[in-house]
């Protein structure tokens, strides 16, 4: 479940949502629109739903993910989770506020972009930590062109 909701998130529906604006909104493909939709699912969805499960379920991110087993460790994932909550919220908020777009691309990209690099430098990595690393490089680097696209 952990991978699809990632692939789903991360890729599938932001593509089909761009593929589909563009279609029938005649838009041609543009960064404004990858941003609108990576920003929408991948930071707004995609950390809101992570969020909601850190806070309700940290034992999931303590022990799948990190392969922490210590229940002390639960309280500072649901503080992760607060903050996953929060900038979820934001990315959210930019289907109706679109002048929080690149603010939300900002704050997310840079979670995603440090969340990335500390798994790289993580040991004993399992395939769930693996996709984390992975989706979480794919994700910053989608949005850190899209900032700098929309800044220039």
């Amino acid at each position: 479940m952990y991978f699809a909701s990632v692939i789903l998130l991360l890729v599938v529906l932001p593509v089909v949502s761009i593929s589909v604006e563009a279609l029938l909104a005649h838009h041609a493909m543009s960064w404004a629109l990858v941003g609108r939709w990576f920003v929408f699912w991948g930071v707004g969805i995609r950390l809101f739903l992570a969020g909601v499960r850190q806070v309700v379920q940290p034992r999931f991110t303590a022990e799948e993910i990190f392969g922490i087993h210590d229940t002390g460790s639960f309280a500072i994932v649901r503080e992760v989770g607060f903050a996953n909550l929060s900038m979820g919220f934001l990315g959210v908020c930019t289907l109706f506020w679109v002048g929080w777009l690149v603010p939300a691309a900002v704050v997310g990209g840079l979670y995603y972009g440090l969340a990335g690099a500390g798994h790289i430098f993580g040991h004993d990595k399992n395939a769930k930590e693996y996709l984390a690393m992975v989706s979480d490089g794919f994700i910053f680097v989608v949005l850190l062109v899209f900032v700098l696209k929309s800044l220039t």
